[in-house]
């Protein structure tokens, strides 16, 4: 029985760019990596103490300046799918915490070109993702350890919470009226 939209014992039609090339096995991997890397090394320089502005042309031909690593990736137009998957990640960070958007594209980034040497070695990607959860597992009880327990009521405690919590998100004379609020 044929699916809907199709002629009987015809596979499927895939209409594709003229210039579109398609990629299997270890090239498309290492593709893959490719345009995450590029994206990352996007925004890499927008993180930290001494990150550095961008400066972008929106659509309507407006100038965008910002080190706000989500920014720069709302405004960049994409067409590689792991690209795209790249800035989907830092949208959903964005949505589930409302921070770490540029931390977890770079994170991600490494944590693919870390990658690409087992797979040029012909590791195969199962391997590799098994030992990303032995990872996690270990990161995970490190991170157990060395919780602490915070007492709501401790307004000093609180406050040193609340200061490093938003210290990156204002300038620096906001800080001390934010953590009072």
């Amino acid at each position: 029985m044929a699916s809907m939209g199709q002629m009987p014992g015809m596979g499927p039609v895939m209409v594709l760019n003229a210039k579109t090339e398609r990629q299997t096995g270890r090239k498309a991997q290492l593709g893959n990596i490719a345009a995450a890397r590029a994206v990352s090394d996007i925004i890499r320089t927008t993180l930290g103490p001494r990150s550095m502005l961008k400066m972008l042309l929106d659509p309507m031909g407006g100038i965008v300046i910002t080190n706000d690593g989500n920014c720069i990736l709302r405004e960049i137009d994409v067409s590689h799918p792991t690209a795209k998957s790249m800035i989907e990640l830092s949208r959903a960070q964005d949505e589930e915490v409302g921070d770490g958007t540029t931390s977890v594209i770079i994170l991600a980034g490494e944590m693919l070109i870390l990658a690409e040497q087992f797979i040029t070695n012909n590791i195969h990607p199962t391997v590799i993702v098994r030992g990303y959860n032995t990872a996690l597992q270990e990161a995970l009880e490190i991170c157990e350890r060395l919780a602490l327990v915070v007492d709501v009521k401790d307004k000093e405690l609180m406050s040193k919470l609340v200061q490093s919590t938003i210290g990156t998100k204002f300038s620096s004379r906001w800080n001390d009226k934010m953590v009072e609020m």
